[in-house]
């Protein structure tokens, strides 16, 4: 028996697919139903590594939390890492298979992998009762219809009904839900069964004329109106922004457990992935997490973090381009600290041999960490498990770098000399005990008064964030007549929109 199932497209990207998929999914597994998650192709350097070792987006890892199951490999079969302007990785089935240009992808290799992501979402819906698939994008993107695996592709392959979300905070909703429908074709418009306004501010009774004329437009109803909220864009796939933001706002006004706050600065290098590893440090009572790209920045920070990224060497001239260099070696040789994490380990080290990612061969790092890294053609993606600081620690790891640590204490898997650290493992910090006790040390070398809450729970506060997700489906949304979709597919008898038909 095959499960149900639903496509949730949007208007633009970030119109807030990911998390109305993923309050779809967390409403739906409240209900009782056994639900999962799924988008057939994903752009982002924000990745997760399964138990089995595939590499897949965040926010499908999120999801399938939001489902209460562990995620796949076969809830995001294709995951488009971007290493440049014009080229990505490309990970199929959670492993890496190449580089490959925007031009090379669509030209041929994409439509190729329809067979893949169709087989992928059938044995999705051969295990659970429904399975709420995300696209990507915008469906009317008209000139990558023909390759598209994402959007109709998959909503036409799979007969998946359509649910087009609309960001109204941005403007222009109404001419944006007319336009989506009106630039497809028959065929396609057959699977659109309506839409769902996202972040909307205000009185719902003043948008009901509006909705009332689209309707009459298209012949297709809105299935609800969901408010604005605070904090609720976690493990978004690209964009500098903290995941658990309600969470920060709220910790970081009320007054900190101890007598200071402890003022966090993530460097903002190039193609940073994976920047979800400073939400822990964001969701801490008293700690504030800023990104920044400026020497003097890092001036007032307490803790400076170089995050991961796609581009290690590119990321190193970077720093040393803006004069932040020269400024984490003034931190480390006054004992101000540094954290390192992923790629920003490798930058922290003597040197890097590059024949892999910029294929630069030999590069200085910035000499604050005694480890040495060379670049192995296979990618190592492990979940691992150990201890720091006295504590247990769990995170994953991501990274074509081999690190050779040749003095300095032991950190986890990397090292640390005296103020800076450095490790491969993203994640780390959400590990509660871990977390505290490294902001004990980071306070102590910087001086400050500064104690961390013991309550805190970052697992906790994640479960929260998805339960709000569940909340605003559950009563801004018609969730009967979503349940309808997810088992019976689109109304019949929806009406072709021509371009152009108001006029």
């Amino acid at each position: 028996m095959t499960g149900g199932g639903l496509l949730v497209a949007g208007t633009t990207s970030d119109a807030g697919k990911s998390v109305v998929t993923a309050g779809i999914c967390r409403w739906l597994v409240r209900q009782g139903v056994k639900v999962a998650p799924f988008k057939a192709q994903n752009m982002s350097l924000n990745s997760f590594v399964t138990k089995e070792g595939a590499e897949i987006g965040r926010a499908q890892a999120m999801q399938a939390q939001a489902c209460r199951i562990e995620p796949s490999a076969l809830m995001n079969p294709v995951l488009l890492k971007p290493g440049g302007e014009r080229s990505s990785q490309v990970v199929l089935l959670g492993k890496p298979v190449g580089e490959m240009s925007a031009r090379g992808y669509h030209g041929g290799r994409q439509q190729r992998l329809l067979g893949t992501v169709v087989d992928c979402l059938a044995e999705l819906r051969s295990t659970y009762d429904a399975v709420i698939c995300e696209g990507a994008g915008s469906p009317a993107e008209i000139n990558l219809r023909r390759t598209d695996i994402v959007n109709m592709g998959i909503a036409r392959s799979a007969r998946l009904p359509v649910l087009v979300v609309g960001d109204i905070d941005r403007g222009g909703v109404f001419a944006s839900f007319f336009g989506t429908v009106a630039l497809l074709s028959p065929e396609d418009q057959e699977l659109v069964a309506g839409f769902l306004v996202n972040k909307f501010r205000g009185d719902v009774s003043l948008l009901e004329p509006g909705l009332d004329m689209l309707h009459g437009l298209t012949g297709r109803r809105t299935y609800g109106v969901l408010p604005f909220r605070h904090g609720l864009g976690i493990d978004e796939e690209d964009g500098l922004r903290v995941s658990l933001r309600g969470t920060v706002r709220e910790s970081t006004v009320a007054p900190p457990v101890g007598e200071d706050v402890l003022r966090v600065a993530v460097c903002a290098i190039p193609l940073m992935s994976n920047f979800t590893d400073v939400d822990a440090l964001a969701a801490e009572p008293g700690v504030v997490v800023r990104f920044v790209d400026r020497p003097e920045e890092l001036a007032d920070a307490d803790l400076v973090v170089v995050p991961g990224t796609r581009g290690t060497v590119r990321a190193l001239e970077w720093l040393r381009e803006r004069g932040l260099a020269d400024a984490l070696a003034r931190r480390a040789a006054e004992g101000r600290p540094v954290l390192g994490i992923c790629g920003g380990f490798q930058i922290l080290g003597e040197h890097i041999e590059d024949d892999v990612e910029s294929r630069r061969g030999r590069v200085d790092g910035l000499g604050l960490l005694p480890v040495r890294v060379r670049f192995a053609p296979e990618k190592t993606l492990t979940r691992p498990v150990g201890e720091a600081l006295g504590e247990r620690v769990e995170g994953y790891e991501i990274h074509h770098g081999v690190a050779t640590v040749t003095g300095g204490e032991p950190f986890l898997d990397g090292c640390r000399a005296g103020s800076v650290w450095g490790t491969h493992w993203h994640g780390s910090l959400e590990s509660d005990g871990f977390r505290r006790a490294f902001l004990r040390e980071v306070a102590a070398a910087a001086g400050r008064r500064f104690v961390p809450a013991a309550d805190t729970s970052f697992a906790a506060l994640r479960e929260e964030q998805l339960d709000r997700l569940g909340d605003l489906i559950e009563q801004h949304a018609d969730t009967d007549a979503l349940w309808r979709l997810v088992e019976s597919g689109a109304p019949p008898g929806l009406p072709f929109v021509p371009p152009g038909a108001p006029a």
